[in-house]
């Protein structure tokens, strides 16, 4: 059953959240309204005004999961907010139409403050969507390039010889599977999907495992094409609004490996300097 005052509540209550630049609309000094005008809800989720007003009016009729989808957009809803929507509209939860796969302006600053410290973003599909100066000298000889893959990386390409490249195939492979159960529409990931099964028959055979793997610390050994062996430490920082990770390559203080880091820290900011 559609809870029609409480759903109207919490659009109303969204709406007065958000401020024009929010949602890239200009701003106005002598603006009145609190949050966003219904009519630039109404335009941003195209649908009628008259529509969108009886929404909040709580007159409306039961919202097609399309409109909430539209409405989730506009509002920038988390997961869980969205399954909160679509439950007081009275519809099924419908899959997530694809991964989130742009970084928020404060995760993308925070890759700039540790400049000693290799950082990745990647998005529910493992696409390296955001990384600092350190990581491109250390994964990728400056830059990854267009759109990187880690599981593309690891099962197809030649990754850098790592003391934990099979436990890492297990926690590509766990992840991948979780977003399958997520995303089952998104073309990116049926194609990815596609091209490991294809190209590697260690990927199916991990598939076939179904495995558990949760994110955490690991300690593992790296072989760098110029640095050498590199004994780092790898965190995972989860960002769950988007299903994304950020990860952290490390290495203990002091230590020689410290120091190839730092060297290579040099490195990849000459590099981004050009």
């Amino acid at each position: 059953m559609t809870d029609r005052h409480e759903l109207a509540r919490f659009l109303r209550g969204r709406r007065e959240l958000l401020v024009p630049a929010d949602v890239g609309l200009p701003g106005e000094p002598s603006r009145r309204t609190r949050g966003l005008r219904r009519e630039e809800v109404a335009e941003l989720a195209h649908m009628s005004v008259d529509y969108y007003a009886r929404l909040e009016q709580a007159r409306g009729p039961r919202p097609s999961p399309r409109i909430l989808d539209a409405l989730t957009g506009v509002f920038r809803l988390t997961p869980a907010e969205r399954t909160h929507l679509f439950r007081l509209a009275g519809t099924q939860v419908t899959p997530l139409a694809a991964p989130v796969r742009t970084v928020r302006p404060h995760v993308a600053a925070l890759l700039e403050r540790i400049p000693d410290t290799a950082a990745v973003v990647t998005d529910a599909t493992y696409d390296v969507i955001a990384w600092n100066p350190l990581a491109g000298a250390l994964f990728g000889g400056g830059d990854f390039g267009a759109r990187p893959n880690l599981a593309r990386r690891r099962f197809l390409g030649r990754p850098m010889e790592s003391s934990s490249a099979e436990e890492f195939g297990y926690v590509l492979v766990a992840r991948l599977r979780r977003a399958a159960d997520r995303y089952p529409h998104d073309p990116g990931l049926a194609r990815l999907l596609a091209e490991l099964r294809a190209g590697s028959e260690e990927f199916g055979q991990i598939w076939e495992t179904d495995p558990v793997h949760a994110p955490g610390h690991r300690t593992k050994t790296l072989t760098h094409p110029d640095a050498g062996r590199l004994r780092v430490n790898c965190d995972v920082l989860t960002v769950p609004h988007d299903d994304q990770q950020v990860v952290f390559v490390t290495a203990d203080p002091g230590t020689p490996s410290a120091r190839a880091l730092r060297q290579l820290a040099l490195a990849g900011r000459d590099f981004s300097a050009r």
